[in-house]
C-alpha cells in the first residue's frame, strides 16, 4: 500500500458550477471555498502532510477584473476570518507563486505565512499567480546568478518548492485533462486523477475514493 504525504489540486470549474446553479461565476468560486474547507479537514483526518491548492494561476489575470477582485476579496475574507482557527488546528500556510496583489492581501499573505511557519500539521501551499514555466527560468536565473553546478538536485533547490516533497496524488476536477502550467517539473511521477465534477460538487467521499485507488496502485518509476 502505497504511503501518501503530498496531495495537489487543480480546482477547476467554480465559474461553470456558478453559472449552471447560480447564474454567477463568482457564486461557484464562492461555493468552491466550503469544498476546500472539506477536503483540508479530510486530509488532516487522513494525516496528509501536504496539501498544495492551484488557487490563481499567472494566466488567470487574462479573465475579467471584476471576477479577479471578487476571488481576492474571497481569499482575503477566508483569511481574516479562519487564520486563528487555521493556526489553533496546527496548520502551516505557505504560498507558491509571486504575490503582486493589493497591499492588504499581500499583508494578510505575508501574516498567515509568519504566523503558522512552526506548525506541522499540515501545510497548505497556496499556488497564488504561479505559474510552473516561470518558476523553472527563475530557478535557472538563480542558478546562473550564484555560479552553481545545474543538476537536478540544484534545480530543485531553487524552486519555490524547496523542502516541499513532490506530489503523489494530482487530482483535477472540472473534467478537464491538462495540467495548465501546474508543477509541470514537480509531477513528473505524480499519479493523476482527472475528475468529471466540477470542483464545488466535489465532496469528501469522491477525495477518500481518489486515495483508496492511489494506495493500491503499482508505482514503478521507471522499474518494472
Amino acid at each position: 500500500m502505497n504511503p501518501l504525504n503530498h496531495v495537489a489540486i487543480i480546482m477547476d470549474g467554480n465559474g461553470r458550477w456558478g453559472l449552471k446553479y447560480r447564474n454567477s461565476r463568482n457564486e461557484g468560486h464562492k461555493e468552491g471555498l466550503k469544498t476546500v474547507e472539506i477536503i483540508i479537514k479530510s486530509s488532516i483526518k487522513n494525516k496528509i502532510k501536504f496539501l498544495t491548492l492551484y488557487a490563481f494561476s499567472t494566466e488567470n489575470w487574462k479573465r475579467p477584473k471584476k471576477e479577479i477582485n471578487y476571488l481576492f476579496k474571497l481569499l482575503e475574507n477566508f483569511l481574516s476570518r479562519k487564520l486563528d482557527d487555521i493556526h489553533k488546528q496546527n496548520i502551516r500556510i505557505k504560498v507558491l507563486g509571486y504575490k503582486k496583489f493589493s497591499k492588504k492581501l499581500n499583508f494578510l499573505l505575508n501574516f498567515a505565512e509568519k504566523k503558522t511557519i512552526k506548525n506541522s500539521k499540515l501545510q497548505i501551499n497556496l499556488a497564488l499567480n504561479y505559474g510552473s514555466k516561470s518558476e523553472l527560468i527563475n530557478a535557472f536565473k538563480k542558478i546562473k546568478r550564484n555560479k552553481i553546478k545545474i543538476n537536478e538536485k540544484n534545480l530543485e533547490k531553487n524552486l519555490q518548492t524547496n523542502n516541499i516533497p513532490d506530489p503523489d496524488i494530482l487530482i483535477r476536477t472540472g473534467n478537464t485533462k491538462r495540467l495548465s502550467n501546474f508543477l509541470l517539473w514537480q509531477l513528473a511521477y505524480s499519479e493523476i486523477f482527472f475528475e468529471k465534477k466540477l470542483w464545488p460538487a466535489f465532496t469528501e467521499k469522491d477525495y477518500i475514493k481518489i486515495i483508496k485507488e492511489y494506495k493500491n496502485v503499482k508505482r514503478n518509476f521507471g522499474r518494472i
